[in-house]
């Protein structure tokens, strides 16, 4: 599993939201939101800065480049 899958269930989980709520919050149905979590298939980059934006972390730390999840201001 790469770091961005695990980042993104971890986020999603340590905060007690759903995958299906996630899907419907990013416009995407709730299977390709599963398919993001198991690296089936590639996020897009707008979904990208979606979730970095919903989480209020950094795309490097979604990504897995950094350990810091403070977004640069």
């Amino acid at each position: 599993m790469s770091a961005i899958q695990n980042r993104l269930k971890e986020l999603r989980t340590n905060r007690k939201i759903m995958a299906k709520t996630m899907a419907d919050k990013l416009g995407i149905s709730y299977r390709n939101y599963q398919r993001y979590e198991k690296g089936e298939i590639d996020e897009p980059s707008s979904k990208l800065i979606e979730l970095a934006d919903y989480f209020n972390v950094s795309l490097d730390y979604l990504v897995g480049r950094t350990n810091n999840p403070t977004m640069n201001q």
